[in-house]
């Protein structure tokens, strides 16, 4: 009687290692997916029911049977691992909204650089094409009016790169914004002048 117990413990022990975390990460993941779906979705789209049937039918079919052979194999190994599923369950749907939000945090930040380097670019080619009309003495010469800030749309121009550059240093969320006002200050400011728009990219080449 004795050494049949042991042998059921030790059956018990054996299959609650090798089944629970399979089952554990079954269950953790399939909460974690259909929350993160219904955080994302909330709800409004079309094939929301669909899919949340297939998310948790697919983890069934992990979890189920990671759950039923230690069960068959020893009653009480079942109990502990339902526990723990159960346990892992929890846990999961309460952690889901905070892990989201770093993952989110996390991409929003590399978003954040790869926008603020194509903004440094930018900017680079825009103080290079403004340069001419200040160091080429020809375009100095034909086109006075983009070094006089008396001008309303020098003004601004030169106002725009103040701003450009103070946000330059730091990878600050308004840089990019900052850029753009920049390339369209300059454009008017070229308009105002009557440069041709044919001759920035003549010169830069």
């Amino acid at each position: 009687m004795a050494e049949s117990l042991t042998q059921g413990l030790l059956h018990g022990v054996w299959a609650a290692l090798l089944c629970g975390p399979v089952l554990v990460a079954a269950v953790a993941g399939t909460v974690f997916v259909v929350r993160r779906r219904s955080l994302a979705q909330a709800g409004s789209s079309p094939d929301g029911p669909d899919q949340l049937f297939w998310d948790i039918f697919l983890g069934s079919c992990v979890a189920v049977p990671a759950l039923l052979i230690p069960t068959l194999v020893s009653p009480w190994a079942g109990l502990v691992l339902a526990g723990a599923a159960g346990a892992s369950g929890v846990a999961a749907y309460r952690g889901s909204p905070k892990l989201l939000a770093k993952r989110a945090a996390r991409r929003e930040h590399r978003e954040q650089l790869s926008a603020h380097q194509a903004a440094r670019i930018q900017h680079d080619e825009l103080m290079l094409r403004w340069q001419r009309y200040e160091l080429d003495p020809g375009c100095s010469i034909d086109y006075p009016a983009l070094t006089d800030v008396r001008r309303p749309e020098t003004s601004a121009l030169i106002k725009a790169m103040r701003t450009a550059d103070q946000l330059r240093t730091a990878t600050h969320k308004g840089y990019p914004a900052a850029v753009g006002s920049l390339a369209s200050s300059l454009a008017a400011a070229e308009r105002a002048a009557g440069i041709p728009s044919a001759l920035p990219a003549k010169q830069a080449g």
